[in-house]
């Protein structure tokens, strides 16, 4: 069987999980602590060496790293992977803004506004302005293609919304106000209608 490490919280790690319930694929769970460091040591760097979840390690011991990556293996040849060329790119646009302009600003702030020890958020408390600014910002992105549009790569449901929905979902923890956004609030409830669909919440 296929096992996930992952942490339960990581909206990276629940990508994945949300994937593999929809794909009806079959994965155990190794959790790891938020603040624990079991991800940097030395048994866990021998998998991954950038010592971060989601890791997907295979039945024959090879490891795969990276949201993103990880969708697209389990996902490839299924309908949650456009099958016309300039859908299947438009996928990866919308996972590789997710990874650069989305997940930097709102992940980063719900971590810090909802998880960290508040010793450690004061020392980041100045960064919290650009988080927001530019969170919002990517979140505006999202509102202006979902304003006309219902899913982000073609006409279906795809790896790109689940990748987007990670963190959008739960932005709120990060102090993103998403009533500016109705578009995407209509979005984050079609993907939640899907055939499948399991919240971060709710264990495997």
């Amino acid at each position: 069987m296929l096992t996930l490490h992952q942490m339960h919280m990581s909206g990276n790690c629940y990508k994945v999980r949300l994937l593999s319930r929809q794909l009806a694929i079959p994965i155990a769970l190794k959790e790891y602590g938020l603040f624990d460091g079991a991800t940097r040591r030395p048994d866990f760097l021998a998998k991954n060496p950038n010592g971060r979840v989601p890791l997907l390690e295979l039945d024959d011991g090879r490891c795969l790293a990276e949201s993103g990556a990880i969708l697209w293996y389990l996902a490839e040849g299924t309908a949650l992977v456009p099958q016309d060329p300039f859908a299947r790119a438009q996928a990866l646009q919308w996972m590789f803004f997710e990874q650069y302009s989305h997940e930097p600003y709102v992940a980063v702030a719900r971590f810090w506004l909802a998880y960290a020890p508040k010793a450690e958020l004061d020392k980041k408390r100045h960064l919290v302005g650009e988080w927001h600014e530019k969170g919002n910002a990517a979140l505006g992105v999202m509102q202006t293609h979902l304003a006309a549009r219902d899913w982000f790569a073609g006409d279906d449901y795809s790896i790109a919304d689940i990748a987007l929905y990670g963190y959008t979902h739960c932005a709120e923890e990060g102090g993103f106000d998403l009533a500016h956004f109705p578009a995407v609030r209509r979005w984050l409830a079609r993907v939640a209608g899907t055939d499948g669909f399991v919240p971060l919440s709710e264990r495997l």
